[in-house]
């Protein structure tokens, strides 16, 4: 099963039908996926399922209703065990960005943790979970993906945000700030933490 984010709401992938209690469930192949979308938007629709019989094409099946925008995106621990958070639109979020042509993946997720932070001196230390994300850019809906890595960085320097990007702040936060920025982040962010369980 796959969780797509939109807006926050839950949208599950599923070859499993179940019987709706507090959400909807819908075919995967018939669904008009944008007038789904709006509704999630819109808070329409809080939590909902889209089914299709074949766990092993149902991603693929969705990427045929909706444009794809790939990333890449970085954990950073730094010496002291703490991991580099930005804020952005007033939530706490991990340094991620939009993959470059012929770019392999974790470059670009290396690429953008400097580019948004400053933060040099990074080594990909292993590969984590995808997480899936709707959102709207230029009146379009677009599935963005991003690969996560986790890094280590000895970059001893003051972060700095990339102002052309809105971060407003770039902070290492110590597991206990990590708890609390979570409050005050998305839920793909949470998930990625609760699933990997990264926390040293």
């Amino acid at each position: 099963m796959y969780k797509v984010f939109v807006n926050d709401k839950p949208l599950f992938l599923t070859n499993e039908i179940a019987k709706e209690t507090d959400f909807q469930m819908f075919l995967l192949e018939s669904i008009d996926i944008e007038q789904i979308i709006i509704k999630m938007f819109n808070n329409k629709i809080k939590k909902c399922y889209l089914y299709y019989p074949d766990e092993e094409v149902i991603l693929k099946k969705l990427k045929e209703k909706i444009p794809v925008q790939r990333a890449g995106g970085g954990f950073v621990y730094n010496k002291k065990g703490e991991v580099l958070f930005i804020l952005r639109n007033g939530k706490w979020d991990l340094p991620k960005g939009g993959k470059e042509k012929g770019e392999k993946m974790s470059h670009t997720a290396l690429r953008e943790v400097e580019e948004e932070t400053g933060v040099d001196k990074l080594v990909v230390t292993k590969k984590l979970q995808k997480t899936y994300h709707i959102f709207k850019r230029n009146g379009v809906y677009k599935l963005k993906i991003t690969q996560w890595f986790e890094m280590t960085s000895d970059y001893d320097g003051i972060p700095i945000g990339q102002a052309e990007e809105g971060i407003e702040k770039v902070a290492w936060l110590n597991p206990e700030q990590v708890q609390e920025a979570l409050k005050n982040s998305y839920e793909n962010i949470k998930l990625l933490f609760e699933e990997e369980k990264v926390l040293k």
